[in-house]
Parts: structure tokens; C-alpha cells; sequence
């Protein structure tokens, strides 16, 4: 019999900052978005207070947050993404496969497991001592079954011990609990699915698992209706173990501060693009394509959205002739006068590297640059990226985001290590 377990974060971005401070145990936290512009995470210290919630803008909560005594950070992005890899790798010691789904959450095959609540037990412990941070882990013989486990787990009382196993139960008081769990927790059923399920009088999960197949399907699709074989305990979906390769790579970012000048938005695009090229290379593909964005506030008088695309004589993985046409498109589309707020590249049409066609009447690539595009991204993941990068993203750093409350990169820079008086 299949056993999934799906293991997340409790709060993760908050938790990671937690860990390197502990003087902030049990005290509120809120993590802001990119440039400081909204709340994106929270400690359940910062959900319990009124008039906090999440992904509203930060302006509006700033005085609450500083009578309530809440510390706040801007989003550290280099230390969640160092923890999550952490704990993935110590996960990954206790099950046979592993399937990454998101920064804070793995499915794991329990398959065969003689008591995999006692070592869900013991993967908690395993995290919570090696590296600091809360997780929660559910159980059940599906993945849309482990995910609603998860939510059990963390979030219903009298269940909420950071375990769960739905095989635990007896069939009568399995059906008991869902029926108290809104159809919308359920793995798949956004707001808007939620939304015409009720118009179907489906509003609890198990009105969902005790739907019609055949209706459902007709109403909703297939997908739905793998989702109700799935709680009736019948695993439709397997472990995906490898991530899917990109078909797109984007790189985008709103300023710190409004730009008009054409060199900061060159540094900006050549940061993007050098970003989304370590991406291409580590996935081993060449693009096509480059799209090339900048705009200014949607709201402002100056309105103005230009985008171009620029294709490549050859598909190329190369940072230097990515750079080269990602800012002969942004000479394009560049115009004298507007605040722009925003500035961003896509790379399309990506295939992988070993695919590629020789072009018969172009130039072989040198052997050379591709030595050197290795020994580049192999310096900035030692040492951090930016650690070695091309001179047009160095031409101004007037385009950086604003974080003036991000923490220190403690796991991921040597001069940002954590010191003991």
C-alpha cells in the first residue's frame, strides 16, 4: 500500500530567522516582500494580533507593529533558500524518494514502512535539533490525503501535535473530521474552484470524497476527479522526483527607488539576465529567445509598458551574448523621461544543450567560453553570487531593491557569519 508523507515549515521565512536569533522566541515577526512592500510571512505570535494580515501593505501596519513590539525583516532570500536546502537534505535521509515541492515543503515515499508516524517523529526531532526549525508532517496513503494531514496536523485542534496519520483513524471518524474541514483546504481547490464547488452544495472535503466521479469529471475535469479518487485513499499521483525542466526562465524586480537613467536600467536588465543565465546553465539548456521589459508605475501619469524580443542568431547559454542582446533590446524600448519602476527579461524557447544544431554557415562556439561560463557559476556558488559578474551589472547600484531590515546572510557569506561575544 503506497504511504506518502508531505512535511513542511512551520512559518519557515519567520523560523529561519529565528534560528540565529534566538532572543525572539515566541515574539512576533513579519517578513516583508521584495522592497519592503508588504507582509509575505508571519510567526504565529504576529497572526494571533489583530489587524495583521498577511500580504497587506506594510504602510498600513507599520505603527500597529511598533506598539505591539514586533520585529521586522525584509525577505532574506539567500538564507531561506541555504535552510531549505538543509533540511530537504536531512529529510531525504529518512525516505527512499523525495519530490522538493516548495521552498518549505517535501512529499516523501513511505511505502513499506513498518510505523511511519514514529519516524515522522523522528524526522521532526531530526530538524528541529540539527538545524532549529518547527515542522509539521502528515500522513496518508495519497498525497492530496498527506497534504490535508498536514493541515490537521498544524492546524485543528486537538489533532495539532505536528503529526498526523489519517490510518490512525476509523473510517467513521476519518469522515467525522473532514466533515468539519472547509472543501477549500483541500489539495487542488483554490478559491475560485472552491467557490462553484459550493454552487454544487460541496463545501466540506468530505462532500467532495463522497461525490460522484462521473459528475464531478463532467463539471470540473479530470483533474477533480483524481482529486476524489485520491481521498478515498486511491493514489493517483506519483512522486515526482525530478523537477520538471523549465520552459521559461524570467527575471524580474521592481526598483528601490523610480530610475529614468538608461545606465541603471542596463545594470538592472544585465543583473537579470546573468541571474536567469546560472539558472539556463545549471538546467543545461541554451535559449532561443530573449524578452526584455521596463515600465513604469501603472498608476502614475507617465505612463508607459515597453517590451521587446530578441532573437539569437544561435541558442546560447553564453552570459556575455545573452547580456549583448538583452541590452540591444533594451535600447529598443528605451525612452527618455519616465520613473520606471520595474524592469525584467524572460528566456523562451529553451531546449536543452546537447540538442543543439551546429549553425552550417556560422561560427563553431568557442570551447573556451564555455570553460569559462563553468568556472564562473563555480565561484559564485562558493563564494555568493555577484562574487564574480559581468561590468555592465556593476554600472550603478541606484536599482536595488530596498531592504532595510533584511537579516544577516549567516549560512551563505563569510563576512556575514554569526558572531559569539
Amino acid at each position: 500500500m503506497k504511504t506518502f508523507a508531505l512535511v513542511d515549515g512551520n512559518n519557515f521565512y519567520a523560523s529561519c530567522e529565528r534560528v540565529f536569533r534566538p532572543d525572539l522566541a515566541d515574539k512576533p515577526i513579519v517578513v516583508l516582500s521584495n522592497n519592503d512592500g508588504c507582509v509575505v510571512a508571519a510567526s504565529a505570535e504576529a497572526k494571533a494580533l489583530p489587524g495583521i494580515q498577511m500580504f497587506g501593505p506594510f504602510f498600513e501596519i507599520a505603527g500597529l507593529c511598533r506598539r505591539h513590539g514586533v520585529t521586522v525583516f525584509s525577505s532574506n532570500y539567500a538564507l531561506y533558500g541555504d535552510m531549505s536546502r538543509r533540511m530537504m537534505a536531512i529529510l531525504a535521509e529518512h525516505a527512499p524518494g523525495q519530490e522538493v515541492y516548495s521552498i518549505d515543503e517535501c512529499f516523501l515515499d513511505l511505502s513499506g514502512v513498518a510505523e511511519p508516524e514514529a519516524l515522522a517523529r523522528r524526522m521532526r526531532d531530526s530538524v528541529q535539533r540539527r538545524i532549529g526549525i518547527p515542522t509539521c508532517v502528515g500522513i496518508g496513503s495519497s498525497k492530496t490525503l498527506a497534504k490535508l494531514a498536514n493541515h490537521v496536523a498544524k492546524r485543528v485542534p486537538g489533532w495539532d501535535d505536528g503529526v498526523f496519520d489519517w490510518r490512525r483513524l476509523a473510517e467513521a471518524d476519518r469522515d467525522a473530521l473532514m466533515a468539519g474541514l472547509p472543501v477549500g483546504k483541500v489539495w487542488g481547490v483554490g478559491r475560485k474552484l472552491a467557490d462553484r464547488l459550493r454552487e454544487w452544495r460541496i463545501d466540506t472535503a468530505l462532500q467532495l470524497k463522497e461525490a460522484d466521479p462521473r459528475r464531478i469529471r463532467q463539471g470540473f475535469g479530470v483533474t477533480l476527479e483524481r482529486t476524489v479518487a485520491e481521498l478515498n485513499g486511491v493514489s493517483c499521483l506519483e512522486l515526482d522526483e525530478a523537477a520538471p525542466e523549465r520552459q521559461q526562465i524570467i527575471s524580474s524586480r521592481s526598483f528601490g527607488e523610480k530610475a529614468c537613467d538608461f545606465n541603471v536600467l542596463a545594470a538592472a536588465v544585465s543583473h537579470h539576465i546573468a541571474t536567469a543565465g546560472e539558472k539556463l546553465r545549471a538546467q543545461r539548456g541554451v535559449a532561443r529567445l530573449i524578452g526584455v521589459g521596463i515600465r513604469t508605475s501603472p498608476f502614475g501619469y507617465d505612463g508607459y509598458n515597453g517590451y521587446t524580443v530578441v532573437p539569437l542568431p544561435q541558442p546560447s547559454d553564453d552570459a556575455m551574448t545573452l547580456t549583448r542582446a538583452a541590452l540591444a533590446g533594451l535600447r529598443a524600448i528605451y525612452r527618455r523621461g519616465p520613473r520606471y519602476q520595474k524592469a525584467g527579461v524572460v528566456l523562451m524557447e529553451i531546449s536543452p544543450r546537447e540538442r543543439l544544431q551546429a549553425d552550417l554557415f556560422g561560427p563553431a562556439p568557442d570551447p573556451r567560453r564555455q570553460r569559462l561560463m563553468r568556472t564562473m557559476d563555480a565561484i559564485n556558488q562558493t563564494f555568493g553570487r555577484g562574487c564574480v559578474k559581468l561590468a555592465s551589472e556593476a554600472l550603478t547600484p541606484d536599482w536595488e531593491m530596498r531592504q532595510d531590515v533584511r537579516s544577516p546572510c549567516y549560512t551563505t557569506r563569510l563576512d556575514q557569519l554569526l558572531e559569539i561575544a
